[in-house]
């Protein structure tokens, strides 16, 4: 359904550290990079984070969150440890979440400007 998303942040060249370090365990890496925007995809650029005027205040009762396909459980882990490590927040350990599925395998972080982002796998490995 959608072929994109475009985050707005306070600073890209800041963010590319975090974006970098928290997608790389999902297989994602940046794919386009220029002067107050980056591109993040596998193939092809799904999310822009992008150099904003005014950045969306972040809002945790809005219930807008990202979450990213792992192809994989240690996957999500990774993601989850990397994020925290390049500055990112916790908001959910790794873990099984069976109110969403037998097999939800997920994990939940808030980025460096206030964004919810989960890494999301549903094998049963």
């Amino acid at each position: 359904m959608l072929d994109h998303v475009s985050i707005g942040v306070r600073d890209a060249a800041d963010s590319k550290r975090f974006y970098d370090a928290a997608l790389q365990p999902l297989g994602y890496s940046c794919l386009s990079q220029s002067p107050g925007s980056l591109g993040y995809g596998s193939r092809a650029v799904q999310l822009w984070v992008n150099d904003a005027g005014h950045p969306v205040p972040a809002d945790k009762d809005s219930g807008l969150h990202f979450c990213f396909a792992a192809p994989t459980r240690a996957c999500v882990d990774a993601f989850h440890a990397a994020a925290l490590r390049a500055g990112g927040r916790d908001n959910g350990q790794p873990g099984l979440r069976t109110a969403y599925g037998d097999n939800y395998y997920a994990a939940f972080v808030i980025d460096p400007d206030g964004y919810r982002l989960e890494a999301y796998c549903g094998n049963a490995e």
